[in-house]
């Protein structure tokens, strides 16, 4: 018989999460799965007292990932569709999930209980390792602790960012050396992130960018993901970013920096019983 219960420490998960992402055909936007995957509340599926499965819900109440393993006696569409379907007591709403294109057994139990599907946002990834040109000149400087509040305003002014969300955020990369600051007269006009993977994902490299309104459309956001894509390259790793995908501006910045639109996140809802 099948038990559901809360988890208590993500380290009850290490293997659970090895094998979920072992199973992904590329790799997983690092924003939302160790940015707000870890944030939310996790589930286990328990058969006989031992662990075979997971799934993690944020607070908005939408599934972020569903994982049961090979061994489970439970069937994975039963399971999924009694949680989606809202019975069980132990979650409370689940109103719909987030999956990627890349994990396509999670995706493929989304999908069938859906009653709508949008795509929220596109995975790229680079396919060959040729550096770009577009960078030319253009010269990133690691960010210091000293610069955060720099950092934390330009975000602020530039994408509308929470400042105390911000300053945890960047003071985290800071501290990893992953922040980097283009800078204009003394002025920031684009931040870039190569953030990269304590754990799964390794080879990769998770880029990031922002770029001042004012100098948006004239090349800037190109010639700064460039510049990370070589440093990510020099370090033998592969780069990765995503973007909404309602943002065309960003969109064809990506490309022509050499990066492909391979995966898609998408918003998936679930008929709500009332």
């Amino acid at each position: 018989m099948l038990e559901i219960k809360p988890i208590e420490s993500l380290k009850e998960l290490a293997e659970l999460k090895t094998q979920y992402f072992e199973e992904s055909t590329a790799p997983l936007d690092g924003m939302w799965h160790f940015g707000f995957v870890p944030m939310s509340s996790h589930f286990g599926f328990y058969e006989n007292d031992a662990l075979v499965g997971y799934c993690c819900i944020n607070g908005d109440g939408y599934m972020l990932q569903f994982y049961l393993s090979q061994d489970a006696e439970t069937q994975a569409k039963d399971l999924f569709t009694l949680i989606a379907e809202q019975n069980s007591s132990v979650f409370g709403t689940v109103k719909g999930a987030f999956a990627s294109t890349a994990e396509p057994q999670y995706l493929s139990l989304c999908l069938d209980n859906a009653s709508s599907v949008t795509v929220n946002a596109l995975m790229y990834q680079q396919i060959t390792s040729s550096i770009s040109s577009a960078a030319g000149d253009l010269e990133l400087t690691l960010a210091s602790h000293e610069q955060l509040a720099d950092f934390v305003a330009f975000a602020v002014e530039s994408i509308g960012a929470p400042a105390e969300w911000l300053s945890g955020y960047f003071g985290n990369l800071i501290g990893r050396g992953e922040l980097w600051g283009y800078w204009r007269d003394g002025r920031l006009i684009a931040s870039g992130e190569c953030r990269l993977f304590d754990e799964h994902q390794t080879q990769y490299a998770d880029l990031g960018m922002i770029v001042a309104e004012s100098e948006r459309g004239l090349g800037v956001a190109t010639r700064v993901l460039s510049r990370l894509i070589t440093m990510a390259n020099e370090r033998g790793l592969t780069p990765m970013c995503s973007t909404e995908n309602g943002n065309l501006g960003a969109q064809k910045a990506i490309q022509r920096a050499g990066l492909k639109p391979l995966n898609r996140l998408v918003q998936v809802e679930f008929e709500q019983n009332n």
